[in-house]
């Protein structure tokens, strides 16, 4: 591509501001070959006269092509590098960097640690100002959402006043205002070709003059642009010459360039007009060739306009016949009218359709489900009027009484609709005033209609979904609605906006040729552009961006829909009077708001109805908005951070949590300068892969679910759960505070099932819906880059009853290799799991009866699939068996169904292969050998000869669970304690196991199951980190580096110290009772450096952990307080540390899943996976084995941990971290004499150390000599060479791999990790809690005198008193120290490479 040198001296950083263009304001056929996809500020300098200059073009001439500056390179889309490196030598002292011969897409690409992505910090975010008289809000980012939606929906004099204040406030730069004046006037001159008006030109010249002009802002050719459109429309002779002279003079040379290239505000015409006017505009015309390709046409299509395979309206809207089918719920026709499609298709497999007719119709699902939903409901309503039948007395018309909501709501809306223009002008506003005059731009970007049936919808669908009986938190459920209004509107904008259908007109030849930026002209045969290799490492982000409603726009918006709902939203209450037996009828509100204490929090609630809580259990919602459901077209593959996946509805490539902008900016910024190629395409293969249902196994679901009874997973429909007998009134509290505990478990119980129920409804509805079709599951990732589903209920990450009704859309026949993989499969799936793979094909052949019986007869038959651990997948495999083996050649059966292959506990392989455990390796199958090593079972006999050890010293509790360990018992905690469960949770997990199995185990043993539990946990714990050595350390070693990360200031910061803009305050006094903050306390406020590194697929990973802040949101329900994250926040570093080393873990098993991706798509296989569990045809099982192995070795032959020290020595590199020394050593002596003699506050140290550093780094060896001669406190710690212990050993104490914390650690975990928790119960056992962890059941004698004692009662007589003694801390020194890291913990003999002959790493 041939472009255009900038002139030098340009300015290089990104624009701040992430602004949507409005519809074009250009009335007649355009230049195309004018157009720049840029806008440049016009500094440029004069080399030139612009009559010499030409427009360079692209080799496609659709287009010339303006060069960007290099930061504006990263606004390229993804793209493969197309230029040739292999053949460079790599002069950098990197081992990393070993180029490949020739990159495949599955290779990892080599790591260069001076290229790395780099963000810019922001300076904190002005202040909020309050709510001015005219509405307009305080926060800049609210005001700029404002402005957008104001230009959206043609409020511009609200937008006017929006500017205003942005201006008088000087917060925004001069670039970003006049973007926004750029705005202001393409709306302005839009409004002037639909609404003429006489005084409309000289109000856009006056606003000109004053609010642009008047105020120096940098003009760009948009403005200029605009401004000529402004003239041509409005003046005739000479003072149209007099203002196109006037507007082209301003110009600085080629930026007429510019100006020519706004082909979407300047049309031919008026092209022609300017060239008769301004004489080098002709002069420049003049060297273009004008060939006419194509007629030219005098008229733009609409965007709107129908297409001739689009069906009418009328044929939309028919209903299709639909066999009814005996279920309770609504069935299929009703959600098949929800989606119409359906009518036009009429059952049809759409999957046979050409791709053009399949997205056609999955953008009109799209689209259409809301109107659909309105459709149905009103069909229903009037359906039922026809019959003579009151809709709201109907105990089963729970959607002709949506019809009624939304009839209700909608006028509701229309009535706040009419007070938004009076709200708006009124000159003294009350409350409800403001909140219209926030509320009103982005509510009328859609209709009271579409809005009130989105509302019903997303509600329903919100409580359903958390459990019907419990209501939902207020917050939570504003969330949820204000996103689904937030997706909806979005849709409704992208339609609108939707790019018009231009008739060519005359293109205009181009020589290919471009400028450099010395003047010379080169070709590209020549010269490459050096754009097109362009890759920034240090991006500025924009300051403020209207991409997502902010906090404040979106709980008003919220509060507005729900307390509307909430007003009109009626059911009829229908009961029999308990005399007369006679119908009584009252109408009562559907949702009521209350308030309730939790956690020492007044929480709000909105609950359901009873009625309503009775309709949504026979008849859960069946209206979906698009993201809920599977695609009937391939997804579009993922090209920018907010496009791929659904082909209208928003989706975003990662999925970030409101408010987390880190990582959000970092994926854009790698998105855009093509770094995320490999992850955005692995999840674009697991997107294409086809599904469809299981028609024989949804049969028998179906017949199962008709029935209520339990059957697998299945919860019955009446579940038979006693309710616990109240006791008698007694002088012992304690026995009725056991019995109000047994019955708020049956409670919890009976409300989880019937959760369930609602749920898998859900499910089931979808599926009978998309029974004849194939689809596909558009994914995306976590921040961590594990890759998910989009669509929320029906997905093969679902549960058994989900996944047994699933199968490939392609089938392959079985060949010798997947017969026999299948059988394998069946075993798998029954549990029999850690046999040798003969044994498991063999175990299909010793129950082939079994098979057979449950194929056949699976409801009245043995019912033999029921014992499997996966009931419903190993039906699904008995059907496919049966069909093979019935089949005249078994070997040549099409088989569909997913053959699953399992990692032996993911983690721990890669902790295995990380730190080089031979033992570790073999217990999780890295190591080859004859049968597959079990990990779970290897922890279960290490506990089993802990416990023996323990029995033979007449432990009391080693007896209690003497025989009772087994595999099931310790393989959750083993599992999950590779990603950072606490040993709470671990105690938690083993009691559930010990509970499931033992019910009765207090009455048999005399010993609380929760004891036990802490004390097998306990084993556990010491098994493996005794089988994980070298992963234990690693885990510190991630940690520490977290911990250190956490604790620095990066050098721009420190450099805005030193220069008085960021001062670290003193230590201030207070006469609270608290403790005055000290000057580290407020240090604290400044480190805000989080955990930053690059997985092997080049995909950068931010931890979003900070400490966020809060803000009071006043609303018509309640006042809210919500958490506002900002950039700006400092970091949560025990978080931070915590988390770390699982969430490092996470990344790498997503890398090796997505790189297994690719490769298995390369090789035309079908690929599904569930994190560590990868799908596929039992013909290709053997491909895939060997893919898996071999990406994992790629992964780990390269040294994982050795380039993650070198990124962060980059990414870090100059700043200074606040280290600890231990009091009393000789070096803390020695600084502490320091300080004395020099008395230096703690930011002057920081200052002086930052330029001893800056001296020593020098190339000037007067400023290194000079240097050396500065004594620091961290010259002091250099010279006695002291080595920096882990100063976060600590906080990684109680979440290190097989470590047991003590008490105040594990508290600290948890209220970081979970939140506070609940009261204490003082029913529970004494100081247990306090002691199990410190003494870790070394003194036995004394925990049992502790188990008959209340929590109440140690509390008053002191019997927990009784603990170990801690040595005396005598505190530590804060020093500044630079910011390097520890030393790689050593690596064990284990070789990766021996993976390649494990057959079991993956079965």
């Amino acid at each position: 591509m041939l472009t255009r040198s900038s002139p030098a001296h340009r300015s290089l950083s990104l624009p701040r501001l992430s602004l949507r263009r409005p519809q074009s304001v250009a009335r007649h056929p355009c230049l195309p070959s004018f157009h720049t996809s840029t806008r440049r500020l016009l500094t440029a300098r004069v080399d030139l006269p612009p009559r010499r200059r030409k427009i360079p073009q692209d080799t496609y001439g659709s287009a010339p092509i303006f060069q960007r500056s290099l930061a504006t390179a990263i606004g390229d889309p993804i793209r493969q590098d197309d230029i040739p490196f292999e053949h460079m030598p790599s002069h950098m002292p990197n081992s990393f960097m070993q180029p490949l011969p020739h990159p495949r897409l599955y290779d990892i690409r080599p790591f260069d640690s001076s290229s790395l992505l780099q963000i810019k910090a922001l300076d904190d975010a002005p202040p909020r100002m309050r709510m001015n008289v005219n509405g307009i809000p305080g926060g800049v980012d609210e005001m700029m959402s404002v402005f957008d939606a104001c230009i959206q929906v043609g409020k511009l004099d609200r937008a006017a006043l929006v500017l205003s204040r942005l201006s008088d406030a000087a917060v925004l730069s001069p670039h970003e205002m006049v973007a926004l004046h750029n705005q202001y006037l393409r709306a302005y001159l839009n409004r002037a070709f639909e609404q003429p008006d006489v005084e409309w030109a000289r109000s856009i010249h006056k606003w000109y003059e004053l609010h642009i002009r008047g105020k120096d802002l940098p003009q760009t050719s948009e403005t200029i642009a605009c401004m000529l459109k402004v003239s041509l429309l409005s003046a005739r002779g000479v003072r149209l010459e007099r203002l196109v002279t006037r507007y082209l003079d301003m110009m600085p040379g080629d930026a007429m360039y510019q100006v020519l290239s706004e082909m979407d505000i300047l049309s031919q015409q008026d092209f022609g007009t300017i060239a008769s006017i301004y004489q080098p505009a002709s002069d420049l015309f003049e060297e273009f060739d004008f060939s006419p390709e194509e007629q030219s046409s005098s008229s733009v299509a609409p965007a709107t306009s129908t297409s001739p395979s689009e069906p009418k309206k009328s044929e939309r809207d028919e209903s299709p016949e639909v066999l009814s089918v005996p279920q309770k719920g609504l069935g299929l026709q009703s959600l098949r009218s929800v989606l119409t499609f359906f009518s036009k298709v009429k059952g049809e497999d759409v999957s046979r359709l050409t791709i053009p007719e399949r997205r056609e119709i999955q953008a009109r699902m799209e689209q259409d489900c809301v109107d659909a939903a309105i459709n149905r409901w009103r069909e229903e309503n009037e359906a039922l009027k026809k019959m003579g039948l009151n809709a709201a007395l109907s105990t089963h018309a729970l959607n002709s009484q949506l019809y009624e909501w939304q009839h209700a709501l909608e006028t509701r809306l229309e009535k706040e609709f009419a007070l938004f223009e009076k709200s708006e002008s009124r000159d003294k506003k009350t409350a409800e005033d403001h909140d219209r005059c926030i509320t009103a731009p982005f509510l009328s970007q859609s209709t009271p209609s579409r809005l009130a049936a989105v509302t019903i919808i997303c509600v329903l669908n919100s409580i359903s979904s958390t459990g019907v009986d419990s209501g939902i938190q207020l917050s939570t459920l504003l969330n949820q609605l204000s996103k689904g209004v937030e997706d909806d509107i979005k849709v409704l904008i992208r339609q609108r906006q939707s790019p018009p259908k231009f008739k060519r007109g005359k293109r205009i030849r181009q020589p290919k040729v471009a400028k450099q930026q010395d003047g010379s002209v080169s070709s590209p045969a020549e010269s490459p552009s050096a754009e097109a290799d362009a890759k920034p490492k240090t991006v500025e982000p924009a300051a403020f961006q209207t991409k997502a409603w902010p906090l404040l726009i979106r709980t008003k918006v919220g509060a507005v829909l729900l307390s509307a709902l909430m007003d009109t939203a009626k059911v009829e209450m229908v009961r029999e009077h308990p005399e007369t037996k006679a119908l009584v009828s009252q109408r009562q509100p559907a949702l009521s708001h209350t308030t309730m204490h939790r956690r020492g929090k007044k929480v709000g609630l909105v609950m359901p109805n009873k009625f309503l809580v009775e309709l949504l259990k026979r008849e859960p919602p069946a209206d979906f908005l698009a993201r809920h459901l599977p695609m009937l077209s391939e997804p579009e593959p993922w090209t920018k951070f907010d496009k791929g996946g659904f082909l209208e509805f928003p989706a975003q490539l990662i999925r970030v949590k409101y408010g987390e902008k880190d990582q959000r900016i970092y994926a854009e910024a790698a998105m855009q300068r093509g770094d995320l190629e490999q992850v955005s395409k692995g999840l674009d293969v697991l997107g294409r892969t086809g599904w469809r249902i299981n028609g024989p196994v949804f049969d028998v679901i179906l017949d199962a679910w008709n029935s209520g009874e339990r059957v697998a997973n299945i919860p019955p429909l009446h579940p038979n759960i006693p309710t616990p007998v109240e006791p008698e009134a007694s002088d012992n509290p304690l026995q009725r505070r056991e019995w109000f505990r047994a019955l708020r478990a049956a409670e919890n119980l009976k409300s989880g099932l019937h959760s369930e129920r609602c749920f898998m409804n859900l499910q089931l509805e979808i599926a009978r819906a998309f029974r004849d079709q194939t689809f596909y599951f558009p994914h995306n990732m976590d921040f961590r880059g594990r890759a998910y589903p989009i669509p929320t209920y029906l997905n093969h990450m679902g549960a058994d009853h989900v996944r047994g009704l699933l199968r490939f859309a392609k089938g392959k026949e079985l060949g010798e290799s997947g017969l026999r993989w299948l059988k394998i499969h069946l075993a798998n799936v029954f549990g029999y799991d850690k046999a040798s793979l003969k044994e498991r094909e063999a175990f299909m052949l010793d129950h082939i009866d079994e098979v057979y019986d449950s194929a056949t007869s699976p409801l009245t038959g043995k019912r033999w699939w029921l014992k499997a651990e996966d009931p419903w997948q190993c039906l699904a495999t008995c059907f496919e068996l049966k069909a093979a083996l019935d089949s005249p050649d078994p070997t040549k059966y099409v088989s569909h169904l997913p053959v699953h292959q399992d990692g032996t506990c993911n983690g721990l392989q890669h902790y295995a292969a990380l730190g080089g455990d031979l033992w570790g390796a073999q217990q999780v199958n890295l190591e080859p050998g004859d049968r597959p090593a079990d990990v779970y079972s290897a922890v279960a006999e290490l506990v089993k000869r802990g416990i023996a050890e323990d029995m033979e010293a007449d432990n009391f509790l080693a007896k209690a669970v003497d025989g009772k360990i087994t595999r099931k018992v310790v393989k959750q905690t083993v599992m999950t304690n590779v990603y950072g469960v606490t040993f709470t949770g671990a105690k938690a997990q083993v009691l559930k196991q010990l509970d499931a199995a033992y019910p009765n185990f207090h009455q048999d043993t005399d010993v609380p199951a929760a004891i036990a539990a802490s004390y097998i946990a306990t084993k556990i714990f010491k098994g493996l980190s005794s089988m994980f050595r070298g992963a234990h350390d690693i885990q510190y070693w991630f940690g520490e580096c977290a911990g250190r990360v956490c604790r620095a200031l990066t050098p721009e910061q420190i450099e805005r110290i030193a220069q008085g803009g960021e001062e670290i305050p003193k230590p201030l006094k207070s006469n609270s009772r608290k403790q005055p903050k000290t000057a580290t306390d407020h240090l604290l406020t400044h480190f805000r450096s989080t955990v930053v590194w690059t997985t092997p697929l080049r995909m950068p990973i931010v931890q979003p952990y900070r400490k966020t802040g809060v803000r009071v949101i006043a609303t018509s329900l309640q006042d809210l307080s919500l958490q506002v994250p900002e950039r700006s926040d400092p970091v949560n570093r025990r978080k931070q540390l915590q988390a770390f080393p699982p969430n490092f873990i996470h990344s790498l098993d997503a890398s090796h899943m997505l790189l297994s991706a690719l490769e298995c798509d390369e090789l035309g296989l079908s690929f599904a996976a569930v994190h560590d569990s990868f799908w596929t045809h039992a013909s290709d099982i053997d491909v895939m084995n060997r893919v898996l192995r071999d990406c994992f070795i790629r992964i780990h032959s390269e040294d994982v941990i050795g380039r993650l020290l070198s990124e962060f020595q980059a990414r870090y590199k100059g700043a200074l971290y606040l280290a600890k020394v231990d009091r009393g050593s000789a070096v803390e002596k020695k600084i502490t004499k320091l300080r004395k003699d020099k008395k230096r506050t703690l930011t002057e140290e920081l200052v002086h150390e930052y330029e001893r550093v800056r001296l020593l780094s020098s190339a000037d060896p007067k400023d290194v000599k000079k240097g050396k001669k500065m004594v620091t406190p961290a010259s002091i710690f250099e010279e006695m060479s002291a080595t920096q212990p882990y100063s976060s050993a600590d906080e990684m104490e109680a979440l290190g791999l097989g470590n047991i914390p003590n008490a105040e650690a594990e508290a600290k975990v948890i209220d970081d990790l979970e939140g506070d928790g609940e009261d204490d119960d003082f029913s529970t056992p004494a100081g247990l809690d306090d002691i199990e962890g410190e003494l870790g059941f070394s003194n036995p004698e004394h925990f049992k005198a502790l188990m008959d004692v209340s929590r109440f009662e140690s509390e008053i007589t002191g019997a927990a008193k009784a603990k170990a003694k801690k040595p005396t801390n005598l505190g530590s020194l804060n020093i500044w120290l630079p910011l390097n890291f520890p030393d790689v913990p050593a690596k064990g003999d284990f070789d990766v490479a021996r993976l390649k002959e494990s057959k079991y790493f993956f079965s």
